[in-house]
């Protein structure tokens, strides 16, 4: 009987120490290790892949979209994006309805002075490996002249596709169409007034209740609202060189400020509202709820308590096989 029970004691103790581990559900700091991604630009985190992100380069890189493994820093699948043409200046990334990927080639370094833009649109990858996937390009103008913009969101029910322009003095939020058409241009129109930000990305909550729009040093936090956005709070976010990049993570519980630059940080902080902290700065902290220190501390004490119970039963439940 020892062997068999040998056994048993260590299949319950590794179900015991099993801990989930938190690089997997994506809302750890980590570092973009490709040498190719260089001017991370935007960021959007998987629907289909836990812990995976997607982002891309500024200018001059081509239609190529990278996925990075948050748990290890290291791109798992470089996509090349077919029947676009060459990419002027991809500034947005984000995830829509059914999976699929928006990329916004909205960026105007020119200062507002090209007559359109683009935003493509590809279904995301259930496989992750280096593929050529073809996408639909949209032809993108603006009812009161063309701008700057690197913010671009998709709601997560409607599909329907808003950008944020640029500006120092403050922007605004234009509303596209219902659905984007492949042929002809698709206006897109102010809806709601974005001040105080000159804004570098932009990001919408899993259930499309809020919006977070970030600059190079500060974010803010909107209630959505229908699309009429309403002031929550102003965020802090954390100093990373030239921030360029946020978004939810897949569970809405974080936002992953992100920057440019090789070997490029990317950092959480607890959401407004997301079930983090409610410190109004939006500083967050990777303490679990009961402020019991990290949440991989609280995860490995919990294993400890449950390694113990389960040796304390197996010890009892060898003393009555022996008795038997």
């Amino acid at each position: 009987m020892r062997r068999p029970f040998a056994l048993l004691a260590a299949a319950l103790l590794t179900g015991a120490l099993a801990v989930p581990a938190s690089a997997a559900d994506g809302d750890e700091k980590f570092t973009i290790k490709d040498p190719r991604i260089t001017e991370s630009s935007g960021l959007a985190a998987s629907r289909q892949h836990p812990g995976v992100y997607w982002t891309h380069n500024d200018s001059d890189d081509g239609a190529y979209l990278y996925a990075v493994d948050s748990a290890t820093g290291e791109t798992v699948a470089t996509i090349t994006m077919s029947g676009v043409g060459s990419p002027r200046d991809v500034e947005a990334i984000s995830i829509g309805p059914d999976d699929q990927i928006y990329v916004g080639d909205i960026g105007d370094n020119l200062g507002g002075t090209w007559p359109y833009v683009w935003i493509y649109r590809l279904p995301e990858p259930k496989n992750l490996r280096d593929q050529t996937i073809k996408a639909t390009q949209y032809v993108v103008k603006y009812s009161d002249g063309a701008r700057d913009a690197e913010s671009l969101v998709v709601h997560p029910k409607t599909g329907r596709v808003y950008i944020v322009d640029k500006n120092e003095k403050g922007g605004h939020l234009y509303e596209g169409p219902a659905r984007l058409s492949p042929s002809g241009s698709n206006t897109f129109k102010p809806v709601a007034a974005v001040p105080d930000l000159e804004a570098t990305d932009a990001t919408l909550s899993p259930d499309g209740e809020h919006l977070v729009v970030r600059s190079y040093f500060g974010a803010i936090a909107y209630d959505w609202n229908g699309g009429k956005i309403k002031k929550k709070e102003r965020l802090g976010v954390p100093f990373l060189g030239q921030g360029e990049s946020v978004t939810y993570t897949a569970d809405g519980k974080k936002l992953m400020y992100g920057a440019e630059g090789a070997d490029s940080p990317v950092e959480p902080q607890d959401a407004p509202g997301g079930g983090g902290s409610d410190s109004p700065s939006g500083s967050g902290s990777s303490a679990t709820s009961d402020g019991g220190g990290d949440g991989l501390s609280g995860n490995l004490k919990t294993g400890a308590i449950a390694a113990g119970a389960v040796l304390i039963a197996l010890f009892g439940l060898r003393r009555l096989m022996r008795r038997g």
